[in-house]
């Protein structure tokens, strides 16, 4: 069996660069990101899917129910898949948390939060592990940076240590993990997760740079999927 982690579909807050890790916050697909469903059909076995566990966000919840059709098996709510609490960065811009996170680290936890990024990556990652109590296949359908940690993962270099700022996860194109593999994919990040020390000196590469109004550099987005273009690009944690 095999478990699909995917990113909810393009909201009108993302397009803007705002964030919003609030759950009851009314903010649910644009057309846009309603249309992009349509390749969940030729990525995901959908009519074979047993279980859809989803975050509390409406965003994630609609994009599940668009996805699995009606009829469908009955959508499992799971706040541990929840976007990172944002504290006072709520519904601002990304670049203002980014600099925040810059200048205090990945283990303090922003003004009015109730988590780090570390202790919101955790929770995340103990919500994918939990979905094996599940029949599968399954699809969870969470957020960006949860999925962008994933790709980070997959796709890392041997002995690179867990960055401050992921790539940029894309829309509606889930991560696919085999059963047989995930508790040891998650076992790693969580490993990961324990170790304080994070190489941020290393080149940056193809990554594109956001930078503040003065030019300081506060984050760096990996263009991971072909569909989005500089202009469109959305932050990893937006």
């Amino acid at each position: 069996m095999t478990t699909y982690v995917l990113r909810h579909g393009q909201r009108n807050y993302s397009r803007r660069y705002l964030v919003n890790g609030d759950p009851p916050k009314p903010i649910r697909l644009s057309e846009e990101g309603r249309r992009s469903l349509n390749k969940g059909w030729s990525s995901v076995p959908l009519h074979s899917v047993k279980t859809w566990p989803a975050s509390e966000s409406p965003r994630a919840q609609q994009t599940a129910n668009l996805l699995m059709g009606v009829p469908g098996p009955e959508l499992i709510t799971d706040p541990r898949l929840n976007e990172l609490d944002y504290g006072e960065f709520e519904g601002n811009p990304f670049l203002e948390y980014a600099v925040w996170l810059d200048g205090h680290g990945a283990h303090e936890r922003p003004p009015g939060g109730s988590e780090s990024q570390r202790e919101g990556i955790r929770r995340m990652l103990t919500g994918v592990l939990a979905a094996l109590e599940h029949p599968g296949p399954r699809v969870l359908v969470a957020h960006g940076l949860l999925v962008s940690v994933l790709l980070w993962h997959r796709d890392r270099a041997p002995g690179e240590t867990m960055p401050l700022f992921f790539p940029e996860a894309p829309y509606v194109e889930p991560v696919a993990i085999p059963d047989v593999e995930l508790p040891d994919f998650i076992g790693t990040l969580m490993n990961d997760l324990e170790t304080d020390v994070q190489d941020r000196t290393g080149g940056i590469g193809d990554w594109g740079i956001f930078r503040t109004g003065d030019g300081s550099a506060v984050a760096t987005v990996d263009s991971v999927s072909p569909s989005h273009s500089q202009d469109q690009k959305d932050l990893p944690h937006a």
